[in-house]
């Protein structure tokens, strides 16, 4: 009986066998249950919150190609409600549309925002006596790609200083502060640290405004900091950051120009900077509320930092007269960078609504993480954007469509969130005098 029946089985995988081969297009029905897995997985890993997607939906002719283009622009929009406790204790809730932390979006400036906290950090974990954010910072150029920076003509005693280095990134958004604060940290510090600090996708891998081979940006400058003698009270010698980061596949765009020639296919963004919108936001909220924020990652900094950092990022151009910017209104008129709300506005400001954010633009790619507060009407609400606007996919080729999409969609967003606000009921009205601060200087 145990013969007869192994004879059966045997026979039927013979059967099966035989029909399999003979007639492939059998098993085929099988085969679409394929898609519907891929595309669960796809929309698993984009996070959108239904009451944000249904806002957006009551402003169809300021949202509406953007809902219906959201992934071919990689719309990704983070909105947080604040509510106080009877005790001033902020409560967070964020709301989502179409974040992805998979999609990339080049970051650009808003770089500096975490280089700028973390170069505070370093000077607190250095600890010296006399070296402090105002000490003379010397750049010294060890190979052909690096530059030397002994003056800064911006200040009244021509000495470069982490201090202004800091004003100049987040005021005027200066590329070549944020790349002395990269050099002054270091590729390998920036990253660890910014790991350890929760943001576990990070690649800060190059200096900004200028081409550098991968190679040579993982070489950082040597640094001295002076004391008012000239004495040497702390260096840092030439830094080669020998650490392979985890490599990537990152394109934008169907074709780019380079060097005067059309390449039919996409750039390559892979050994580019990289940081998610989530990081960033968190990164700036940990700012303004350090305690919702756990312990192991928060920023070594002290209430003083964060008062410097958070008066710096909400000061106008036209407020700073060290660094100068009030004295050149063609390139820093007084909304410049503050995209959400403002867009490409040029109009007089909103004198009761103060916007602390860093903004980003480069290759397509807008990108504004802000916090907005109108200490008259006791509104305060966290927004971050990005916003890739290049409708031909062409990088390289200065066609973006930065004023007709990006912009536009970057101030109504605020404009829509802060009239939700407007009409949100809150049980307890915030204090928000800790940051306002006196910008006269």
């Amino acid at each position: 009986m145990l013969l007869k029946l192994r004879k059966y089985r045997f026979i039927c995988s013979l059967t099966i066998v035989f029909f399999s081969c003979a007639a492939p297009k059998q098993i085929t029905v099988n085969q679409p249950v394929l898609a519907p897995v891929v595309q669960k997985v796809e929309e698993d890993l984009s996070k959108t919150t239904i009451f944000l997607e249904e806002l957006l939906n009551q402003y169809p002719d300021y949202f509406g190609n953007i809902l219906k283009n959201r992934n071919n622009w990689n719309v990704q929009i983070i909105y947080t409600q604040i509510d106080r406790g009877a005790n001033g204790i902020p409560a967070l809730k964020n709301f989502y549309f179409n974040v992805n932390p998979d999609r990339y979006f080049y970051p650009a400036s808003t770089i500096k925002l975490p280089l700028s906290m973390l170069s505070l950090q370093k000077l607190n974990e250095l600890n010296i006596t006399g070296l402090d954010k105002n000490t003379t910072m010397i750049t010294g150029a060890a190979d052909e790609s690096q530059t030397a920076v002994y003056n800064d003509p911006t200040v009244k005693n021509g000495k470069p200083s982490i201090d202004n280095y800091i004003k100049k990134m987040l005021i005027g958004s200066d590329n070549d502060a944020g790349n002395r604060m990269y050099e002054f940290l270091g590729q390998e510090y920036i990253n660890t640290q910014l790991q350890k600090k929760g943001c576990t996708d990070v690649q800060i891998l190059h200096r900004l405004g200028i081409w550098l081979t991968p190679e040579e940006n993982r070489v950082t400058n040597p640094i001295q900091f002076l004391m008012y003698d000239n004495s040497i009270i702390w260096q840092k010698p030439l830094q080669t950051n020998s650490v392979q980061y985890k490599p990537r596949k990152d394109t934008l765009g169907k074709g780019y120009w380079s060097n005067g020639k059309f390449i039919d296919k996409p750039l390559n963004f892979s050994t580019k900077n990289k940081i998610n919108l989530e990081d960033l936001h968190g990164l700036l909220s940990q700012l303004v509320f350090p305690a919702k924020t756990a312990s192991s990652q928060r920023m070594l900094l002290s209430d003083a930092d964060r008062m410097f950092l958070l008066k710096n990022l909400s000061m106008y151009p036209s407020e700073s007269s060290a660094p100068p910017y009030k004295d050149d209104t063609i390139h820093f008129w007084p909304t410049v960078n503050k995209f959400i709300f403002y867009g490409a506005e040029k109009a007089p400001l909103t004198e009761n609504i103060r916007i602390f954010n860093k903004a980003g633009e480069a290759y397509g790619q807008l990108t504004d993480v802000a916090y907005i507060v109108d200490f008259e009407k006791k509104i305060e609400f966290f927004v971050s954007a990005t916003i890739y606007c290049n409708q031909d996919e062409i990088l390289n080729d200065d066609q973006y469509d930065y004023k007709n999409i990006g912009l536009p969609f970057m101030k109504n967003l605020g404009r829509v969130l802060y009239t939700h606000e407007k009409s949100r009921q809150r049980n307890i009205t915030p204090d928000l005098s800790s940051v306002q601060f006196n910008y006269a200087r």
